[in-house]
């Protein structure tokens, strides 16, 4: 009977060792459909791919029987070999523990597959916008008091906070603002535990002021 494959792009070991050289018609592993998706995710967060491909080729690698058939859906992208540097980085739990002070992860940093953030009176940014992602959900656990969690997303993120309890402290979220309703979800991060005294917000990037001059209204002729 076959077993069910996984969606969520884990590893299930150290790697069938079976590289590019390997014959297409040889028969796929669990383990090769997984690296084919973490690849897949990672070229998505670069910007590689749009949400809609990432979706179809998502659904045609956990389908897939043959390793030709998993080569052809990474063969225009730079890093064609699953289980590349970035998703080797990938931790299974991030942990931080601060008081008192200024907690950010921004640029190109590898998103884990789940987080414990223990922060007294500190101001904590998690930007999202240029994140390295390689699964479909990250889980948050939550202990903070004080300051502000910030949380900066882009098309494709989306933040559930039914999990939070908050006490005497407020929610504010914005909209990215090419968000399409019934878009892909690149990934789901999920809030979940305490936050108190302080604030959580969710938002897109800030524009640039390239990007503000672009969106101000043309300016009315002289006289109106």
């Amino acid at each position: 009977m076959p077993r069910e494959i996984s969606s969520t792009g884990q590893h299930s070991g150290s790697g069938s060792g079976r590289g590019a050289s390997a014959s297409p018609e040889l028969r796929a592993s669990h383990e090769d459909r997984d690296r084919t998706v973490d690849v897949l995710r990672v070229a998505a967060g670069d910007g590689r791919l749009t949400l809609d491909e990432l979706d179809e080729r998502l659904e045609v690698a956990l389908s897939a029987r043959t390793l030709g058939e998993l080569a052809a859906l990474t063969a225009d992208l730079p890093s064609a070999s699953p289980g590349g540097a970035a998703a080797a980085e990938v931790k299974d739990v991030l942990r931080i523990h601060q008081k008192h002070s200024t907690i950010t992860r921004a640029g190109r940093w590898v998103v884990p597959r789940r987080m414990e953030l223990i922060a007294e009176w500190c101001e904590v940014t998690l930007d999202f916008t240029e994140a390295v992602i390689t699964q479909d959900t990250l889980r948050i656990d939550v202990d903070s008091q004080g300051k502000t969690l910030t949380l900066v997303t882009r098309p494709g993120i989306v933040v559930d906070v039914d999990g939070l309890a908050l006490e005497h402290s407020r929610f504010r979220i914005r909209r990215t603002p090419d968000a399409a309703p019934g878009a892909p979800v690149l990934l789901r991060v999920e809030l979940v535990g305490r936050k108190s005294f302080g604030r959580v917000v969710v938002r897109p990037p800030r524009r640039t002021f390239g990007q503000w001059l672009l969106r101000r209204p043309p300016a009315l002729p002289a006289g109106h």
